[in-house]
């Protein structure tokens, strides 16, 4: 019998027979078992009787499921669809207002302050959704990661989206990878879907989680062990019997932040705490067919991983890593020393739970259990405290439940079901720019600045328990499971170990409907966007490349050590403009390090010998290109080349792994908009590691910016924008 994706697309069904046929066509062409991981990928295949499969060297062309964004790259994603003229998309996809909410006072305030500023582009993304056949999720619906495990995952989907988190689906035993948004409007326009063939890493888990040892501390010590590039190229694939003594958002957790460690994205095999939540979440349909394929949704007996890592959880001690860099791991027990050998700030001035990856009932339960202990002996947090319901529907449950009140008693501020700090989204006022001061989240990345825009913070992520306790002792320099807090009476007492629900017994409380369908008929949806407009503008196409080797070009800028999509293309008050290409270029590399004067923003303009901002010079550069426009009639060639003697093209210098962190296309726009040709490195992160070409006779062909060039990788930007290419495909 068919059954649907989803609730909320019922004529879009599971075909879960497909992926078994293709499953079956490529085992016994490969005559081998397979992972988990290989059987949903390749269970996708376009051409499964043809496709060339060579984990870590071929290109494989996928038919995902499905395709979500969230708001902020929704915007360029929706215009890079809207330049192509289909009439509505080939496969089902949301968009999720989630990242363009700005934490500052509480929820509700917050969320109507979000709605009255970004009224112009929720407008847009709106009726763009109406208009092509796109489920959109309002304001104050949760983060996009939430979403999709409450309604969309399920085991063996593929999914793509608009963000490096993506892989949190992984917890219901989805394969979801973060994608630029030019890759899901390729799926969107019914263009099969191309990814390097990845290899597949094992961690074995034995034993039981207990105590304060939680998910969270699973994937941060992963992190320590493969460090933020151990995973490039690669699926995490989570196998072994310690698997089942963690919970479905549990391993949710652990997937969710996979992408710290580069991986494509991350996997657990299809169990029964799967099953438990898929049917709390109303989808036991979707659970009785899983049943009937489960021997698809597991690793075969006796396949083979690229590199396997055992982790007992047993004997797996609480973390947490920081700061600056999110595979610095540490245990909790070592923190307090750690940081005073090192001059870290001890005292822990904001504590922070919630966010895509810890926002679960369970981890609000679990939480909450900590901050009932302290209330009873009448002890608040020492630290500010925030708590980030992951969904309106874990917002209205842990309110019904009591959970929330517990919460705001010892003293936390309830905020909107959004990002918020997570990614920079943080109106903070408790410490000046430039003030060295410590803050413990239970996000996921905490890069530089990235939490709050000052670089001076020290952001260390763990889990919410160990958020809890630390914002109630006030310090870095304590260990719950052998300190002890003292009560406003003179009373000692140490926090018992932190307890919680997996999932509410009462069912959950959806809360207010905040979904909107497409019409069946949007023929008369007007979609506007407003020329003066300085947040939102139509994609015009890249000059051509003119066929010949690129020479005599200027570095703008040699960067020095990490260059995160964060340092190229900063997040926080920038995500105003991800609809506007020129006006968010304005942040092109202004957080990146200038090898010559180890200073931030600050480079030399060759031309003149003053220094300059990194756009700045970039534009000024460009403002000086001059483009010939040179037509032979009797050849019937047509030469634009990209440069003249007089003109200034430029590349960008770095070190390894550049542009890891979020999928954020802008990143690879920004560079190409201000006359950029190449980026010459020593690797590229995988999410910012593929690019299109067009060839002469109008074929297309999809290339890895992992090119070796005398012992460097060049990216080349030649492939102009997805107006380009859409036109062309059509």
């Amino acid at each position: 019998a068919k059954v649907a994706m989803s609730r909320f697309e019922p004529d879009s069904s599971i075909n879960y027979k497909k992926m078994h046929e293709n499953i079956n066509i490529v085992r016994k062409r490969l005559n081998r078992p397979l992972t988990l991981s290989e059987k949903i990928v390749y269970g996708h295949l376009d051409d499964p009787a043809g496709q060339e499969i060579d984990r870590g060297r071929t290109y494989l062309r996928l038919r995902p499921d499905r395709v979500a964004m969230q708001d902020a790259t929704a915007q360029m994603a929706m215009l890079q669809f809207i330049s192509s003229g289909l009439p509505r998309v080939a496969v089902p996809s949301t968009i999720h207002c989630d990242h363009l909410i700005e934490a500052q006072i509480g929820g509700a305030q917050d969320l109507q302050r979000a709605k009255d500023i970004n009224q112009e582009v929720y407008n847009f993304l709106a009726t763009a959704a109406a208009k092509y056949g796109v489920g959109f999720w309002k304001p104050g619906s949760g983060i996009i990661h939430q979403i999709i495990l409450e309604n969309y995952a399920y085991p063996g989907v593929m999914l793509i989206g608009t963000d490096s988190h993506t892989p949190n689906g992984g917890g219901l035993g989805a394969v979801c990878i973060g994608v630029g948004g030019a890759d899901a409007v390729d799926v969107m326009a019914g263009i099969p879907w191309e990814l390097k063939c990845p290899k597949v890493i094992g961690v074995r888990l034995t034993g039981t989680l207990s105590g304060w040892t939680s998910p969270k501390d699973v994937i941060l010590k992963v992190a320590g062990i493969l460090t933020v590039k151990g995973g490039t190229g690669a699926i995490v694939e989570y196998h072994g019997p310690g698997v089942d003594s963690i919970s479905c958002t549990g391993m949710a957790t652990i997937c969710n932040m996979g992408a710290e460690i580069g991986a494509t994205t991350s996997i657990f095999p299809y169990n029964h705490r799967m099953r438990t939540y898929m049917h709390k979440t109303g989808r036991g349909e979707i659970a009785s067919v899983a049943d009937q394929f489960q021997e698809d949704l597991v690793p075969d007996k006796g396949c083979e991983y690229d590199q396997v890592i055992e982790i007992n959880l047993s004997e797996l001690k609480p973390h947490i890593n920081g700061p600056f860099t999110p595979d610095l791991a540490h245990p909790v027990s070592d923190i307090g020393a750690i940081a005073q050998k090192s001059g870290w700030p001890l005292e822990v001035k904001v504590g922070l739970i919630g966010s895509c990856t810890n926002s679960s009932y369970e981890d609000m339960g679990r939480a909450a259990s900590l901050a009932k202990q302290a209330l009873d002996k009448g002890l608040k947090c020492k630290a500010q405290f925030t708590v980030t319901p992951g969904s309106e529907q874990i917002r209205a449950t842990i309110e019904r439940d009591g959970y929330a009140k517990i919460l705001s008693d010892v003293g936390g501020i309830v905020l909107a079901n959004a990002c918020g700090p997570c990614i920079g989204q943080w109106d903070r006022k408790d410490v000046k720019k430039g003030e060295k001061n410590t803050i413990v989240t239970s996000f996921n990345r905490n890069f530089t600045a990235r939490n709050d825009a000052n670089p001076a913070t020290h952001a260390f992520v763990t889990s919410p328990e160990i958020v809890t306790a630390l914002a109630l002792a006030g310090t870095l320099n304590f260990n719950p499971e052998t300190d002890y807090l003292t009560a406003p009476s003179g009373e000692k007492f140490k926090l018992e170990p932190p307890s919680g629900d997996e999932l509410p017994s009462r069912d959950f409380d959806p809360g207010q409907d905040t979904y909107q369908h497409p019409p069946a008929e949007s023929s008369s949806v007007q979609v506007d966007v407003n020329p003066s407009s300085n947040r939102l503008q139509l994609l015009e196409p890249f000059d051509k490349w003119h066929g010949r080797d690129l020479e005599d070009m200027r570095v703008l800028i040699k960067v020095k050590g990490k260059c995160t999509t964060d340092h190229i293309s900063a997040a926080g008050p920038w995500l105003k403009f991800r609809g506007h290409l020129d006006n968010i270029s304005n942040n092109m590399l202004i957080g990146a390090v200038n090898y010559e004067n180890d200073a931030v923003n600050k480079i030399k303009n060759q031309l003149t010998g003053e220094f300059g901002g990194v756009p700045d010079v970039a534009r000024y550069y460009k403002a000086r290109l001059r483009v010939l426009f040179v037509f032979i009639q009797s050849m019937k060639v047509d030469i634009q080349p990209m440069e003249d003697a007089n003109g200034v093209n430029w590349v960008v210098v770095g070190d390894e792994n550049y542009g890891e962190g979020s999928s954020r296309e802008h990143a690879a726009l920004e560079p190409r908009h201000l006359g950029g040709r190449a980026i010459i490195v020593k690797s590229f992160a995988r999410i910012h590691g593929r690019f299109h070409v067009s060839r002469a006779d109008g074929s297309r062909e999809t290339i890895s910016l992992n090119h070796t060039f005398n012992e460097t990788q060049i990216e080349w930007f030649r492939a102009g924008s997805a107006l380009n290419r859409m036109k062309e495909l059509q």
